[in-house]
């Protein structure tokens, strides 16, 4: 997989009196398992994906403590999976991206928000907002907000997240209610140390298994106790969690001398705040601050007590809340006023209504609030101007490097969806543009240049659905293109069981690299093996053959011209239905990754190892570039000709070149010139490789020699 956790995982093991040593996600596991839980799962996805890389490598470890591990193939089914609280004092948890995954596991959350639980439930997001980001910008809170889940969002460093998780469970089985620990990118990724605990098996488990639960109408999410269930979230949930918050003191408060004034933040940005503090003189690089801070690692539900304590006495608060809406800052201003406070409360105005709140944005709404409040003790516009000195130094820096040139995301180089997009222009330069629905995973760079393809992403295995109203309006049929990750996910159920249902007419092309790439190449239902080593024994073509489709190709990816033949007669068929081309080619990144390992246990053997490589004849290159232009390649550029008599550079491979073939694919498919050639390195000849070799290399002096006469 992409990256292997099996020695950071003996952390893990650590017991009472240990110091645990790592990053964000190690030890949020950590936590889990001294927290006690019985089953946890989740679906891949950023800035968390590599969450349940932890956990499957940890499922050793977690098998000892009756620990049961699903890897889930969506994030509504691990949203499901927390079901088992409802009944059963089991403690559980499960992980995805947010603001997505939260939509696609909408309707398991609602049910399980209404009855409410008996044992604790955590859901762990990765809350993708801003820099990194690879989502739509929006926020959980809303979600949290309208379901009522109270939202965790921890101040970044080991010790508060790891208290958080453990007082999450203790928060939820208070309550009865579920809670969701957000997470951003850079708490993942932080590094840090904490006292460790030891592990604790649930009571119920794998190892301890609990008897069936009797029925209770009660703990169902249906009429007619739903009603009764709303009244229950508000009247007693509701006040029960902000009993516990305050009673538990899961919120922080950093006193300061400056105390007329003060800043509510939220937890997961106290440490950039405590940043542009520092810089801007008022904090010191250990995180006491002279502005008194009120750091919310809960963010819903806020505690009405602590709000009125912090803010009495202060002519002003800043609230600094990442995002829109302002839900936090209305909630200050409708506490104050309630209890007749008149704290000036300031937010959305010195700071952006959207975007990252990064080191610079708030440096700059920092000095704007002191500005307008002026708190006793500090010279605001002295500070405004050292503020604007450290912004203009940073950007004057950046004008003289000069502007940089954009370098969005692309296919890797011998990425074997790359040559499927070559296809499709081809296609498409014969027979005429149409719509593509594009879909959510790797194959979606193809909506930059030199490509240009996609007129709609709307969600993951989503693209055949959002074809649906397109095909019966255009004059020609739609293509729509999702991964083998988006098949399982969702499109085998949204786009193919709806399209064959309503007799549509469009062309499916399905990219079948074995893995669930974009998010660091987990296994899925059709890969070859799973994580348990066994194979999972389903396959997309026999799955579409089964629900009906007729029209059904494979076609390897690299064979550009097959390709673009098959999806010209897609195209012009007269046959009616669904038409489904499956695009099969092994993820690059894992095929490299074997091949390489597979090849040094050759070498360290003795044994013959080869391998391609492409490459440009100067002299038959016309300089004309429609190989670049179609294929992308990042080994595929350009150089100086050595030929003096012509200024037009001409292509070149690079060292980076993986040997896939499809320069000289898509050169040999567009009829472009016949410059590409195709080397085999060899290592560790055999008798046969040498003497082949000096025969060659004998040809070739001859005829060089015999070429040399005729020019004379």
């Amino acid at each position: 997989m992409e990256r292997s956790f099996k020695k950071e995982v003996q952390a893990l093991t650590l017991g009472d009196g240990e110091t645990f040593h790592g990053e964000g996600i190690l030890a949020v596991t950590k936590a889990l398992l001294q927290a006690g839980v019985s089953y946890v799962g989740g679906y891949q996805g950023a800035p968390v994906s590599h969450l349940l890389d932890v956990l499957v490598d940890a499922q050793d470890i977690m098998a000892e403590l009756g620990v049961h591990l699903e890897t889930c193939s969506n994030e509504a089914s691990a949203a499901a999976m927390l079901g088992a609280s409802i009944n059963y004092p089991l403690r559980g948890a499960v992980t995805w991206k947010s603001i997505v995954g939260t939509n696609v596991a909408a309707d398991a959350l609602s049910n399980l928000a209404s009855p409410g639980l008996i044992g604790g439930a955590m859901i762990i997001i990765g809350e993708d907002y801003g820099e990194g980001a690879s989502v739509i910008q929006e926020r959980s809170y809303a979600f949290a907000l309208k379901s009522t889940m109270w939202l965790l969002d921890p101040r970044p460093d080991l010790p508060t997240i790891v208290r958080t998780v453990e007082k999450g469970f203790e928060l939820s089985e208070a309550t009865h209610a579920p809670v969701m620990l957000e997470l951003r990118i850079r708490a993942c990724h932080a590094t840090g140390e904490f006292a460790a605990k030891k592990n604790r098996k649930a009571e119920y488990s794998g190892l301890n298994r609990v008897a069936p639960a009797r029925f209770d109408y009660a703990r169902l999410a249906h009429p007619p106790v739903t009603f009764v269930q709303e009244k229950l979230k508000v009247e007693m949930r509701l006040p029960a969690a902000q009993a516990f918050i305050r009673e538990h003191k899961l919120n922080e408060t950093i006193a300061g001398d400056l105390d007329d004034i003060g800043i509510i933040v939220m937890g997961g940005l106290t440490n950039s705040v405590l940043r542009a503090l520092e810089r801007a003189g008022l904090a010191d690089v250990f995180g006491a601050s002279r502005v008194p801070m009120l750091v919310l690692n809960v963010v819903y539900p806020l505690v009405p007590e602590e709000i009125r304590e912090f803010c009495a006495g202060k002519r002003a608060v800043l609230v600094v809340e990442e995002g829109f809406p302002d839900y936090i800052e209305q909630a200050v201003n409708v506490e104050l006023r309630r209890a007749d406070i008149q704290s000036k409360v300031f937010g959305k105005g010195p700071l952006p209504k959207t975007g990252e709140y990064a080191s610079d944005v708030l440096l700059e709404g920092l000095a704007a609030f002191l500005q307008a409040t002026r708190p006793r003790g500090i010279d605001a516009d002295t500070l405004a101007e050292k503020a604007r000195g450290l912004i203009a130094h940073k950007t004057k820096a950046a004008m003289a490097l000069g502007p940089l040139p954009p370098r969005p995301p692309s296919f890797c180089t011998g990425c074997p969806e790359r040559p499927v997009f070559s296809a499709l222009k081809l296609m498409q330069r014969e027979l005429g543009p149409t719509h593509i629905s594009a879909d959510i995973g790797c194959h979606s760079f193809a909506t930059f240049a030199p490509f240009s393809m996609g007129n709609t992403i709307l969600g993951y295995g989503m693209s055949l659905a959002s074809s649906a109203a397109v095909g019966p309006n255009l004059n020609k049929r739609s293509i729509s293109v999702m991964g083998d990750g988006g098949f399982w996910h969702n499109g085998v159920i949204t786009g193919v069981a709806s399209n064959l249902f309503n007799q549509g007419d469009g062309v499916l092309i399905v990219m079948q690299n074995g893995y669930t790439s974009a998010t660091g190449q987990q296994y899925m239902p059709s890969s070859k093996t799973s994580r348990s080593g066994t194979a999972p024994g389903m396959e997309i073509e026999r799955t579409l053959r089964g629900m009906g489709v007729k029209w059904l190709r494979t076609v390897r990816t690299y064979g550009v011209a097959k390709m673009t033949a098959t999806l010209k007669e897609a195209m012009k068929t007269t046959e009616r239905g669904l038409k489904v081309i499956i695009a099969d080619g092994e993820c690059q990144l894992a095929r490299q990754r074997r091949v390489r390992a597979e090849d040094a246990e050759k070498l360290k053997r003795g044994e013959r190892v080869t391998r391609a490589r492409y490459g440009v004849d100067d002299e038959i290159c016309t300089g004309d570039h429609s190989c670049i232009r179609l294929s992308g390649c990042p080994s595929l550029t350009v150089k100086p000709s050595p030929d003096p008599l012509r200024t037009d550079p001409v292509a070149s491979v690079v060292d980076s070149c993986v040997g896939c073939g499809l320069c000289g694919e898509v050169a040999h498919a567009a009829v472009l010139c016949p410059s590409f050639y195709r080397a085999e390195i060899v290592r560790n000849p055999s008798w046969r490789d040498r003497a082949l070799h000096r025969l060659r290399q004998t040809v070739i002096g001859w005829l060089g020699g015999y070429n040399d006469k005729v020019a004379a």
